[in-house]
């Protein structure tokens, strides 16, 4: 039986109520009415995105960046926009916005320091 390929994308949150108001505000991600209690999943296509309280036994505090060697790539129609808006606020950019093969693209740290990539070319 071979894997078919990536299903879904969860992060842990040392806030979860605080890390979902992020991504709502920020990304325009909207929660699915499916999921665990401990976790709030978002609508997103093909793959589920998912952020959830961290697990037991893992310290984010320990480590200088979250996910550290993962690459982590969402879709967007309005990347410059959402750059724009978090700049404003005061949110990390990591990478600043360039046009690439997959778009405009630029990275910036969400509140637990994952560094996430927004691309507008799908």
């Amino acid at each position: 039986m071979p894997v078919t390929g990536p299903d879904f994308i969860s992060l842990q949150a040392r806030d979860l109520a605080a890390s979902q108001a992020f991504y709502e505000r920020y990304l325009g991600l909207v929660r699915s009415p499916a999921g665990p209690p401990h976790a709030v999943v978002f609508a997103t296509k093909p793959i589920a995105f998912a952020l959830r309280d961290v697990v037991p036994g893992t310290d984010l505090d320990s480590v200088a960046q979250p996910g550290i060697g993962a690459a982590i790539w969402l879709h967007a129609t309005d990347v410059q926009a959402i750059h724009d808006a978090l700049v404003t606020d005061g949110h990390p950019i990591v990478a600043a916005p360039v046009d690439g093969p997959f778009g405009r693209t630029f990275t910036f740290a969400d509140p637990d320091g994952y560094q996430v990539t927004l691309h507008d070319r799908a």
